[in-house]
């Protein structure tokens, strides 16, 4: 089997030192590739730094709700001016997105829509961070009359909001909430969902998996949200494989592993 990390901080301080070793534990699971979230301009040259000094990374350019008092216009310019050549490795614009439970919801607005539009100028998909406004982003993207890929990573809203996001053409991210047994609703959800729309991610080093401490998360854990969702769906683990493999590259435009359509 080979699985795809299709969202991971690996660039962050907590695998400093030990990158080699986690990717060796990881492909050792079956992890063939990961991809990295950019969150703030000042990161990105780390991002792109992480995924050029190993094999098997990829990452994206973008403004995390969180982060998005740190910027202003100029920044958005030069995000434009990043993709817009397509550089080798990119694969996506994001994060971006809205969060309720993080600063003011109505400020976040601007730098989503801002970034939805650069991502349809570029041609390039959308990696989407929503908190408790899958509805907020629902609208945006139908308002904006967005018909690119995007990956609403983390998913953990309702089957009517899934459903409702699925009709737009995204992605959901599956991630090790699966694995706790409290998380009714978004195991409930992602059961229920047509398989051609999911997509494994860890999050790392957020979103840990049950008996993993938070905020000790990594990519060598994605095998183990694998099986859970195998469980949870009660497919034949070859057959759900195959079908993730299908839908990462169907996200970020692989024809295969490493190999960008545009």
């Amino acid at each position: 089997m080979r699985l795809i990390d299709a969202h991971c901080h690996f660039d962050f301080a907590e695998f400093d030192g030990r990158r080699e070793a986690v990717l060796e534990e990881a492909h050792g699971a079956g992890l063939s590739s990961l991809v990295i979230p950019g969150v703030r301009r000042r990161d990105w040259d780390r991002v792109k730094q992480v995924a050029a000094e190993h094999e098997g990374i990829y990452y994206c350019l973008g403004i995390h709700p969180w982060y998005f008092g740190e910027h202003n216009d100029d920044d958005l310019t030069a995000l434009g001016e990043a993709l817009v050549s397509h550089p080798g490795h990119c694969v996506a614009l994001g994060e971006c997105g809205l969060d309720r439970l993080h600063g003011e919801l109505k400020d976040q607005f601007y730098w989503f829509e801002a970034q939805v539009d650069i991502a349809r100028q570029t041609h390039f998909p959308l990696v989407v961070h929503s908190v408790k406004t899958h509805d907020e982003v629902h609208e945006v993207l139908r308002r904006k009359r967005f018909s690119g890929r995007v990956l609403v990573h983390g998913f953990s809203g309702s089957y009517q909001q899934a459903s409702k996001l699925i009709d737009l053409g995204c992605f959901i991210g599956v991630g090790g909430v699966i694995t706790h047994a409290r998380a009714r609703k978004t195991r409930d959800t992602i059961a229920r969902l047509p398989i051609d729309a999911l997509v494994l991610e860890t999050d790392a080093p957020d979103m840990a998996p049950e008996g993993v401490a938070p905020g000790h998360n990594s990519p060598a854990y994605l095998p183990s949200i694998f099986s859970a969702l195998a469980d949870l769906r009660g497919e034949n683990r070859e057959d759900l494989a195959g079908a993730l493999l299908g839908n990462v590259q169907r996200l970020y435009g692989w024809n295969e592993i490493g190999s960008s359509e545009r």
